[in-house]
């Protein structure tokens, strides 16, 4: 048996969390320099806000339904995740951190430890608020992908009020007749319409189809789908992901940028995130792929990319923050504003199997590790190369941030004693 713990709206309930008077309230949390829609509860939903549309379209909808709109608060989010995935963690052997804001719990072997599923499920939710004040879903199967179909059943459908166990064939009948092909997990879109043509419309028509015909007309991966939702174990949740093959730090600014200066601490920023990653993960760059450019919708779209090769794989910032100034200075294009900026590390190699050069001397691995263990200690961003600059007026539009209330000392919640 697995549980899929899932939270409700998470980044909306996360915002809620320190301001209790946002409850029941439509609230929409917006992307990047406040450009989409990217959360939405459901009363936001109710009165017609669609996610991933361009705020601007739907501000005066907004406006007339008193809608919350907010900038996304990551740092507030991490903490709150993290402080989360604890409480959750307590009530299962083995926990499997899915996302930011959904937690997989194997409960194998845990009877007679764990008589009843279903109220174990209710102690989930009932700590979780109690602790983080976020509200949570709780479904139970045999399979993940069914844990997945049980969580939707106890979000999405009526009579569950947040915790679904799927205890018997003909309740599990009654939620897949319920579902989409879309609302399983791993059919997207495209398969869908496939689906659709071949007469499968819901997701018990999906269970139902033969395991080797969906192989042959899909994928392995739709076969393993088909068998889970009959109960069949084939999917396993990873215990070591593999180390990534690219890394990329890019991201829209928040002012257009039409200086040389400003452009060099731009990517000289995404530079220092996108090496600490490969720190993070113990690898080395061996060519780095630097570009920016203007909007795509300006009148006459300009940019420019160069990828730049190191002699020996490195992950040093300060090496990488060099050859990237360099860089800028031949590209750099006046009369330009440039809009997105950033980094992309290839070539990557595991550092504990690089062959040693004699003669490379620039990187010093005993320096990134002291600078990785103060951003770790005091927060990203508490050491950085003056190259990124002090205050730089390019950063991130978030005009509508509310208070970083568990990471920011300055926003700590001040209680009153009267």
């Amino acid at each position: 048996m697995y549980a899929l713990v899932d939270a409700n709206s998470f980044y909306c309930s996360a915002e809620q969390v320190f301001r209790p008077e946002w409850r029941g309230r439509p609230i929409v949390v917006l992307s990047n320099n406040d450009g989409c829609i990217v959360a939405a509860n459901r009363q936001a939903k109710d009165v017609g806000i669609p996610k991933f549309k361009p705020y601007f379209e739907v501000k005066a909808l907004c406006d007339k339904h008193n809608v919350i709109a907010l900038s996304s608060n990551y740092e507030l989010y991490a903490s709150l995740s993290a402080h989360m995935m604890d409480v959750i963690g307590r009530f299962a052997p083995r926990q499997h951190i899915y996302s930011i804001d959904e937690s997989f719990l194997s409960l194998k072997h845990c009877y007679p430890a764990i008589p009843n599923l279903t109220e174990h499920a209710h102690k989930i939710r009932r700590a979780v608020w109690k602790e983080t004040r976020l509200p949570v879903c709780v479904g139970i199967d045999a399979t993940l992908t069914l844990a997945k179909v049980a969580n939707h059943a106890a979000k999405k459908l009526m009579g569950y009020n947040g915790v679904c166990h799927i205890d018997s064939n003909e309740e599990r009948k009654a939620v897949l007749l319920a579902m989409k092909p879309t609302d399983v997990w791993g059919i997207g879109n495209r398969i869908s319409k496939r689906l659709e043509l071949m007469g499968i419309k819901n997701a018990f028509q999906l269970a139902s189809m033969p395991p080797g015909l969906a192989r042959k007309s899909f994928s392995i991966e739709i076969e393993r789908t088909v068998r889970e939702l009959n109960g069949e174990e084939c999917k396993q949740w990873d215990e070591a992901r593999a180390d990534k093959k690219q890394i990329f730090s890019t991201r829209s600014m928040g002012d257009r940028v039409t200086d040389k200066e400003a452009l060099k601490q731009a990517l000289s920023k995404h530079v220092g995130i996108a090496a600490a990653k490969a720190r993070k993960q113990g690898t080395l760059c061996g060519s780095m792929l630097i570009f920016a450019s203007n909007s795509p919708f300006d009148e006459r779209p300009t940019g420019f990319k160069q990828t730049i090769k190191f002699s020996f794989p490195t992950a040093d910032t300060l090496q990488m923050t060099h050859a990237v100034t360099a860089a800028t200075d031949a590209l750099f294009q006046p009369n330009v504003r440039y809009y997105k900026v950033g980094i992309g590390l290839l070539d990557l190699c595991s550092s504990s199997h690089v062959q040693s050069d004699l003669f490379e001397t620039i990187s010093d691995p005993k320096l990134m590790s002291v600078y990785d263990a103060l951003n770790t200690r005091f927060g990203s961003g508490a050491m950085f190369l003056a190259a990124q600059g002090i205050s730089p007026k390019w950063r991130m539009r978030r005009d509508r941030l509310t208070p970083q209330y568990t990471t920011n000392w300055a926003d700590i919640p001040k209680i009153q004693c009267r």
